[in-house]
């Protein structure tokens, strides 16, 4: 199998590699590790009534750091295609091989998102067809074509647009029977269309919406262009401190306008408003600054081997993490686990706590399995 490219996007689980390529960014790697950790462990909370909040999803406008964790991953696949997409350019790939790639592996994850849904029931009638991965796969396909065809220019453009243009929807248009400007969970213009194409496949039907559904992914798109901002930034021929500097900028300045956003469109991760993906793009700006600086500046490899362990097969890491949290929770094992030993060992909310960090380290350890022999499971 060929080798990986320098901060290639090392998490779609359909080829083997046998060792990841020398001169990555160990920071995109630790980032991502990090951030799939984080997803891992809310996600595998032994008791979501109590939790400690900085675990849990806000629950409507406002935002706690459990809902930075999902726009990071976009964000970090972003930079990711930085590299990748100029190690192709240089390889001399043809602009058909390129696009047959991108939609391969677009079509790879949302199926593999399918499958995830279906898993273990296969109910098709009432299949969640929107998902965590099937956003992923979304993203990163229109911010290919977004960046094969704008060039540089285009991110910054399509941002605008996107962001600018799902302002307008949310706000102007009216919903039937609700009118415009709606922002509750009821009525806002995300449950009107998305219940209209996809009826009875969506989260939570009763609701007859999706957090992940197929509208809230234009915002999220640009999430994934700021991410490749990003790596053109790391990729530039600018010295250290001017990178640094590029990045605290474009990180204080997202951040910033984020939160002035929020007065006309609150920062909200159900609706993934304008305010959401500008306020979160930023923080991930600023966190891959420090981790830059750390890991591959400062060279503080220790500090970073170990969520680069799990940032190297982060998708497969992932889509096993949400197979076995079926599994323990269809055979009775997870209320057996959590009842029978860590509500007996520590307080409720330091008991749901724990059983989410016993979740990761068991997938810790088959990442650190494939890590040791070898396998890095990508497209």
């Amino acid at each position: 199998m060929a080798a990986q490219a320098p901060g290639r996007a090392a998490d779609l689980p359909l080829e083997n590699s046998k060792t990841p390529r020398a001169g990555r960014l160990l920071s995109l790697d630790a980032f991502r590790g990090a951030t799939i950790a984080g997803m891992i462990l809310v996600n595998n909370l032994g008791d979501h009534t109590n939790a400690y909040w900085p675990l849990l999803h806000a629950n409507w406008n406002g935002w706690t750091p459990t809902d930075l964790i999902f726009p990071f991953f976009l964000w970090i696949m972003g930079v990711a295609m930085a590299f990748s997409f100029a190690s192709r350019k240089a390889r001399g790939e043809t602009p058909e091989a390129f696009l047959r790639h991108v939609a391969l592996r677009a079509g790879a994850l949302f199926a593999i998102g399918l499958f995830l849904n279906a898993f273990p029931n296969f109910d098709f009638a009432t299949l969640r067809i929107p998902g965590v991965l099937q956003r992923i796969a979304l993203c990163y396909l229109f911010a290919s074509l977004i960046a094969f065809y704008g060039g540089g220019r285009g991110l910054v453009v399509w941002s605008v647009g996107l962001l600018g243009g799902y302002w307008a929807l949310m706000k102007l248009y009216p919903v039937p029977g609700y009118g415009a400007g709606i922002l509750d969970q009821q009525g806002n213009f995300i449950q009107y269309i998305d219940s209209l194409l996809m009826p009875g496949h969506l989260y939570r039907n009763q609701l007859r919406w999706d957090p992940e559904g197929l509208v809230s992914t234009l915002p999220a798109i640009a999430n994934t262009l700021f991410g490749l901002v990003c790596g053109g930034i790391l990729r530039s021929g600018d010295d250290a401190r001017t990178k640094l500097r590029s990045l605290a900028v474009w990180g204080f300045g997202l951040v910033a306008l984020g939160l002035v956003c929020d007065r006309w469109l609150p920062i909200n991760k159900n609706l993934w408003t304008t305010s959401f993906a500008l306020f979160t793009s930023g923080h991930a700006f600023l966190a891959m600054a420090l981790a830059w600086w750390l890991a591959d500046l400062k060279q503080w490899t220790r500090v970073a081997q170990p969520f680069v362990i799990f940032g190297l097969n982060a998708i497969a890491v992932y889509a096993l993490s949400s197979v076995l949290s079926d599994v323990l929770s269809i055979t009775g094992a997870k209320k057996a686990v959590y009842d029978g030993f860590f509500l007996r060992m520590a307080s409720p909310i330091n008991a749901s706590a724990l059983y989410g960090l016993a979740h990761v380290l068991v997938l810790y350890a088959v990442a650190w399995l494939m890590y040791r022999r070898g396998i890095f499971l990508r497209l």
